[in-house]
């Protein structure tokens, strides 16, 4: 079945442009899922991986944030998030959320973020939970600073400098191929990052989210960024200790970082569109 490619753009409350994305495929729908992708990378590396679930009734939207992919435009302006720094990424995605509410208002909207779409989809669940239905977490860890000797450390004879990524070697040559990936950020802009990571999003933060809002987080154990789940079991944790009721953990053993991109992929997507269905009416 065929995945129809629809790119766009939308002004953005500051009046930037934000280049979009929408991937539907014929027959009814039962959902429509927001992505947030992560750092150094850009929405079209999740066309492939997401196809299975945009041909099971799914649409998915994303847009590539500031600083990164076709929203940055050029190689000069990538890892630049603008002079509001990341929050204005977040503002970003609750312009997109709207805007597909006016779009496809009748379909339960999921949000997806995966690393630091992941960071920023935590921050957007305390500001922003009115607008989505669900929301995922690929690649994700509990609000504190990234390891200091770095995620690739954990390799005593790394074969590049990406390995932390995935298992599959071919995704990870893919990945360094690739000229609009690649982690960089303006110093400014890692600072807005950073001080992000700090924010608190448990306990009262979480006062407004309704109880009963499903969350689905999947994460390798191998993944350093969570640092062998450390910081995955205070993030869950403080959900479900905010009273969430819905909260699902599904933990990879040997994953890496981008479990869409794995060695065992089909069981990953085969899994998210499980719970998908099961927190989705049909179609």
């Amino acid at each position: 079945m065929a995945v129809q490619d629809d790119r766009f753009h939308f002004t953005a409350d500051d009046g930037a442009q934000i280049a979009a994305f929408r991937w539907t495929s014929p027959g009814a729908r039962r959902g429509v899922i927001q992505l947030a992708h992560g750092a150094g990378e850009h929405s079209l590396r999740y066309l492939a991986p997401l196809s299975p679930i945009i041909e099971a009734g799914y649409a998915v939207y994303s847009a590539d944030h500031r600083g990164h992919g076709a929203t940055a435009g050029s190689a000069d302006k990538l890892g630049d998030f603008g002079p509001a720094g990341a929050p204005q990424a977040i503002a970003d995605m609750a312009d997109l959320s709207r805007l597909i509410r006016v779009h496809e208002p009748d379909l339960p909207l999921i949000l997806l973020g995966h690393s630091m779409g992941a960071m920023f989809s935590q921050v957007f669940l305390v500001d922003h939970s009115n607008l989505i239905d669900a929301l995922v977490l690929s690649g994700t860890a509990g609000p504190g600073p990234l390891p200091a000797e770095g995620p690739n450390a954990a390799y005593k004879t790394p074969r590049t400098d990406y390995d932390w990524l995935s298992r599959d070697e071919a995704e990870v040559d893919k990945y360094i191929a690739d000229p609009l990936c690649g982690i960089r950020f303006t110093e400014e802009s890692r600072a807005s990052f950073f001080a992000l990571r700090e924010r608190p999003i448990g306990g009262d933060a979480l006062a407004g989210v309704k109880s009963d809002l499903p969350i689905y987080v999947f994460v390798g154990d191998a993944d350093p960024i969570n640092m062998n789940l450390a910081r995955i079991t205070p993030l869950i944790e403080g959900y479900r200790a905010a009273g969430l009721t819905d909260v699902t953990l599904k933990v990879y053993p040997g994953g890496r970082h981008e479990m869409l991109n794995e060695v065992n992929r089909a069981e990953v997507v085969a899994d998210l569109k499980a719970w998908l269905d099961s927190r989705t009416p049909p179609p």
